[in-house]
């Protein structure tokens, strides 16, 4: 079975394990998730399969998906994410995925967008250190050297100068599952994940495990 979900993070806590040690986890709400599309590599030149999560009324979606989901005679979903798959075989389009497809030990990647925090200076988006705070100093939070003058006459690419920051894909590779919680959709995972509280996370099983 592909082991991969569509989950919502629901925030951070701390549990203690057998040995008494306590374990930072987030706690994630994952499916149940319906397959709502199947590509394969006759149609579509790859193999993936496309999961919807959560109940939305059909006002807030736009015709392409409504037709989409009435094409597949399915309940309309307000989340949907291709899963890149070796074998779709084992499912079809309407199969449910529940959290139990994940087992306690696993290891799992988790996909998010980070969290915004809008246009920001070197010292918090690049870790810089600030200039002396003395007032004859003047030169206090400021990027430094743009590079030389007169040759190459500009500033060299990637320089790293203010700008926005956070909101950006980000992936956490082989994050333990700590718990899973089948009665509540519920699987927690050992260490924080991309984005901000109710953030939508693509989790699969982890490509670079040992």
């Amino acid at each position: 079975m592909n082991k991969t979900i569509i989950g919502k993070k629901l925030g951070m806590t701390q549990i203690f394990n057998e040995n008494g040690i306590v374990v930072p986890v987030t706690v994630i709400e994952a499916g149940p998730c319906t397959v709502t599309q199947i590509k394969t590599e006759e149609t579509d030149g790859y193999s993936s399969i496309q999961l919807g999560f959560g109940d939305v009324k059909e006002k807030h979606l736009n015709k392409p998906l409504k037709g989409h989901f009435a094409k597949s005679k399915l309940a309309l979903k307000k989340h949907l994410r291709e899963f890149r798959v070796s074998n779709v075989d084992e499912v079809k389009v309407g199969d449910e995925i529940k959290v139990d497809v994940f087992e306690q030990g696993d290891k799992v990647d988790i996909q998010g967008i980070t969290k915004g925090k809008g246009f920001q200076g070197v010292i918090k988006r690049h870790g810089q250190h600030r200039g002396p705070m003395g007032h004859g100093s003047m030169y206090h939070r400021r990027p430094g050297s743009m590079g030389s003058t007169s040759t190459p006459g500009r500033v060299y690419k990637g320089k790293k100068l203010p700008g926005h920051m956070g909101c950006e894909t980000v992936t956490i590779q082989n994050l333990d599952v700590v718990k899973i919680d089948t009665d509540k959709n519920v699987i927690l995972v050992k260490g924080s994940v991309p984005g901000a509280k109710g953030a939508i996370l693509k989790i699969k099983k982890s490509v670079k495990s040992a």
